[in-house]
């Protein structure tokens, strides 16, 4: 059994942080869960274009306002706590907080191992 509070991971290296964004990394790689789940935050005003070419991930908003911009399709979405986001198809996307600090539950297969944070092209690196 794996008990972890976020609390515990402030400021270790499961806390990663990037322009406009904090990943709080609950479950990696090493704990033998077969994904990834984070505690992330968006800062409210940033603007984060990624493709994760390599992970499917999917987000669950649970405070904050914003949008995700669908960039094969031009589509935007709102999102605000209790709606879901999946990039089944490693989806090259937008996403915005608009409405303070967005703050979202992500899952991510296969797991991150930890460090990971994006390349020029918004992606992840393979899992090794």
């Amino acid at each position: 059994m794996i008990i972890r509070t976020l609390k515990s991971l402030l400021g270790g290296e499961r806390d990663v942080k990037g322009p406009g964004w904090q990943s709080r990394r609950l479950l990696l790689s090493p704990d033998g869960m077969g994904f990834t789940l984070n505690d992330t935050l968006i800062a409210e005003g940033a603007e984060l274009t990624l493709e994760y070419k390599h992970h499917l991930e999917a987000c669950y908003c649970i405070a904050g306002r914003g949008e995700v911009t669908d960039l094969a399709t031009g589509e935007t979405h709102p999102i605000e706590a209790g709606t879901l986001y999946a990039l089944d198809r490693h989806d090259r996307h937008t996403v915005r907080a608009i409405g303070g600090e967005m703050r979202l539950v992500s899952v991510f297969n296969p797991p991150l191992t930890g460090g990971e944070v994006h390349r020029e092209d918004g992606s992840y690196a393979p899992a090794a």
